[in-house]
């Protein structure tokens, strides 16, 4: 049976005090507040996060696709998915190229209503998100970065931010170190693929990222030192269509993983049941203790552990 129940904090508040497990997607302010009442009733609950998914592009790298995967997973529903690239560290010998590509992409993009195939980019889902992304821009702007393209609100009636490209930015930045969850591409240069490793894990968040090199092996490598769940090679997102390999957040991003058996284990609750048949009276073990018995249990333990 499949009940659906709507309504804002109260609602979902009085959901948690009934269920015997949670599975929340939303922000981390919120799966904080449902851990803790989870946390008071001992029931187990498992949260799908915020990000602030980190794109690393390596001067090796094919820089017409890593611009063309930026403006399309970063722009994809307005960006306004938990696993949207928000920041991009590129190497500098390749940055103003790869911005240059970036842009191109960006510009080309339609923004507004229409249906299917119509337009690239549709709207912020609430008056309280534009705010959000616009005042994260305003900050950037305002710290000394530049809106290459884009950076203000869209024109006529609906709730449209321009698709929006940032540079000279830095992590004293609202763009850079909290979620946006909009229309935003803030691009960073970095000395080198170190230095690039070192701020994508300088986040309180930890959903996925991606790499962009031509060294398959190099980009492996700095996947695994990378502080997050998920990580692609030359893409973005798509382990989120593989359902065999599972899918978590680190760090704020949230506890517990979907997919894979692990995602359905967690809807259950494991029970071990032993039925005894055909036992003697009383077990070799049971009370009252001798010597003799000790002995020889202990032999067999110690010849059970070898095995």
């Amino acid at each position: 049976m499949l009940t659906v129940v709507q309504g804002e904090g109260a609602a979902g508040a009085a959901v948690v005090d009934e269920v015997d497990m949670v599975m929340f997607t939303g922000s981390t302010a919120t799966g904080r507040r449902v851990a803790e009442q989870a946390a008071r009733r001992l029931i187990p609950c498992s949260l799908e996060l915020g990000g602030k998914d980190a794109m690393i592009v390596c001067e090796d790298a094919d820089l017409h696709r890593a611009a063309r995967a930026a403006a399309f997973y970063a722009l994809q529903n307005a960006g306004q998915i938990c696993m949207s690239i928000e920041r991009v560290y590129v190497e500098e010998p390749v940055h103003d190229s790869f911005v240059g590509h970036l842009v191109e992409q960006v510009r080309s993009l339609r923004q507004g209503h229409g249906g299917a195939g119509e337009v690239e980019v549709g709207a912020m889902t609430t008056a309280a998100q534009l705010e959000l992304v616009s005042g994260h821009v305003q900050d950037a702007l305002a710290r000394g970065a530049v809106a290459v393209t884009g950076g203000r609100r869209g024109p006529g009636p609906g709730r449209f931010f321009e698709p929006t490209v940032l540079t000279g930015v830095d992590h004293s930045m609202l763009c850079m170190t909290e979620e946006t969850f909009g229309p935003t591409i803030p691009v960073m240069a970095v000395g080198n693929r170190e230095e690039a490793v070192r701020l994508a894990n300088d986040s309180p968040y930890g959903l996925a990222a991606s790499v962009f090199t031509s060294d398959a092996r190099a980009g492996e490598a700095l996947a695994r030192r990378l502080e997050v769940g998920s990580v692609v090679i030359n893409d973005a997102l798509i382990f989120f269509g593989a359902p065999y390999l599972p899918m978590g957040g680190w760090k704020q991003s949230g506890i517990g993983v979907r997919h894979r058996i692990e995602g359905l284990h967690k809807y259950t609750r494991p029970q071990s049941i032993v039925v005894g048949r055909d036992w003697p009276v009383r077990d070799p073990h049971w009370f009252p203790y001798r010597p003799s018995v000790s002995r020889t249990l202990r032999q067999v333990l110690r010849l059970s552990a070898r095995r």
